[in-house]
């Protein structure tokens, strides 16, 4: 049977392994935002186990909200990954400082 170890082990190995798509790839956006929706998600599913298992909804009050922020925080980045396309033609993150207007 799955216990609630089995479910925040693995939350913690995709949250480690988010956290090392940071730091090893600061230069490619959309691997960054992948990695920080792959730490949301790490979050969210360590609230859900433990919501589960003290039977408390709380937990997945949490995630719905975590989840509408982390649509917005796509939206944006997106935003600003076209800007950024549109006006260096490379999705870099050390092109960032041009973008000063």
């Amino acid at each position: 049977m799955i216990g609630l170890n089995h479910y925040l082990i693995l939350g913690s190995i995709l949250f480690a392994i988010s956290v090392v798509g940071i730091f090893l790839n600061r230069k490619n956006i959309i691997i960054i935002l992948m990695a920080i929706e792959l730490m949301l998600l790490a979050v969210n599913m360590n609230f859900i186990a433990f919501a589960r298992y003290l039977d408390d909804i709380g937990g997945q009050v949490f995630v719905f909200f975590i989840l509408t922020v982390a649509a917005a925080e796509s939206a944006i980045g997106l935003a600003i990954l076209v800007v950024l396309f549109r006006n260096l033609r490379s999705i870099n993150v050390d092109g960032l400082d041009r973008l000063k207007g």
